[in-house]
């Protein structure tokens, strides 16, 4: 067995710890023939230590179990972050040289090389969150930033930039989660549903579900996969208006989007029928759901267009044709007389009228 001489125990390292047991501390062993031994360095306990002792007092008074409970604290700023992120491989080299810096008491001061803005900027941002003081020293491409231990240092963040970045990560996560939660179910929207009926608009007077069907039943044969049942939709007069529900066999249709398009192509013959059969004014599509409510309807293109407000439009600006002798007077160069003879004024009393010279004396 090899006999350890005291060069290869200078060699050796070992550890010392506060008590603890937060902080540790690497010393060289000094044990030798010479040196049976050696003093080991004393490591005392910092504020971090109180602080932690706290804590876990605290949590024995609230029966916390601190294995199971997650402490979501962030010893960084938004800004670090926010830069780590950028460069997240550089950010965690010049985080580790900050630990060490920071675990090592023999080790005051920490200049760096030259570098840019960015880089500068994080560095400054890292050692305030750290609790270390810092500089920038001189100018242009030669600047420089110095790290030194203050009055207010303590000892490094107990978590790293990347455990941070994932804890706000998670945070924002479960903000949303809960944001979606509370949030009120947002209201179907309208406008969406397709076509599966007609409205008949402004049907005519007096006219019965019975003509209806009669006067568009060849039309609506030409979907035999889908039948129609008319009924009135009341309304204050004269405002009722004809609702063709549809039943479609849906196995002869892909979707219900295949209605719409087969009740689409259908409408321009209703249109016709309807305004040549004297039915109604006009045929909208529209969507009614389970329980008949018509929910959606086509927009007109022209509200009040065509149909009976057409004709009571040309009604009401018709003018009677002008007689032939009233055309032949509006024509120049060419005038007619009345035929009834004019009555003859008769001179004013107390007048008297001077017929030669025109004078009239009173």
């Amino acid at each position: 067995m090899p006999v350890r001489t005291s060069a290869m125990a200078k060699l050796l390292k070992m550890f010392v710890s506060c008590p603890c047991g937060n902080h540790k501390k690497e010393f060289k062993c000094l044990a030798g023939s010479l040196n049976p031994e050696p003093v080991r360095p004393e490591l005392k306990c910092d504020e971090e230590c109180e602080r932690l002792d706290r804590n876990r007092r605290l949590a024995a008074a609230l029966n916390i179990d601190p294995a199971t409970h997650t402490n979501d604290h962030i010893p960084f700023s938004e800004n670090t972050l926010k830069l780590y992120k950028e460069f997240t491989t550089w950010g965690d080299r010049q985080e580790s040289q900050f630990r060490v810096f920071a675990a090592n008491p023999d080790e005051i001061r920490l200049r760096y090389e030259p570098m840019r803005n960015q880089s500068r900027q994080f560095l400054h941002l890292l050692a305030e969150d750290f609790g270390l003081e810092s500089k920038s020293d001189d100018y242009d491409a030669q600047r420089s930033v110095l790290v030194w231990k203050g009055d207010r240092f303590v000892s490094a963040p107990s978590k790293t930039l990347a455990q941070c970045v994932k804890i706000r990560a998670t945070q924002a996560a479960q903000a949303a989660a809960a944001a979606a939660a509370i949030r009120p179910p947002s209201p179907p929207a309208m406008g969406t549903e397709p076509f599966n009926g007609f409205v008949l608009t402004a049907p005519r007077f007096g006219i019965t579900i019975e003509e209806i069907m009669s006067a568009l039943e060849a039309d609506l044969a030409t979907l035999p996969s889908i039948q129609f049942k008319a009924e009135f939709i009341t309304h204050i007069e004269p405002n009722d208006e004809v609702f063709l529900r549809t039943t479609a066999q849906y196995a002869a249709f892909s979707s219900s989007t295949s209605v719409e398009t087969s009740l689409a192509s259908l409408k321009p013959r209703l249109e016709q029928k309807i305004r040549r059969e004297k039915v109604a004014e006009g045929v909208l599509l529209c969507h009614a759901g389970a329980n008949g409510e018509i929910t959606r309807r086509e927009v007109p293109r022209r509200p009040g267009a065509g149909g009976w407000s057409a004709v009571a439009g040309r009604a009401a600006s018709w003018k009677p044709t002008a007689t032939a002798e009233e055309e032949a007077a509006k024509a120049p160069g060419r005038r007619f007389v009345g035929l009834k003879k004019k009555k003859p004024q008769q001179p004013e009393r107390g007048k008297v009228w001077a017929a030669l010279d025109g004078d009239v004396e009173c």
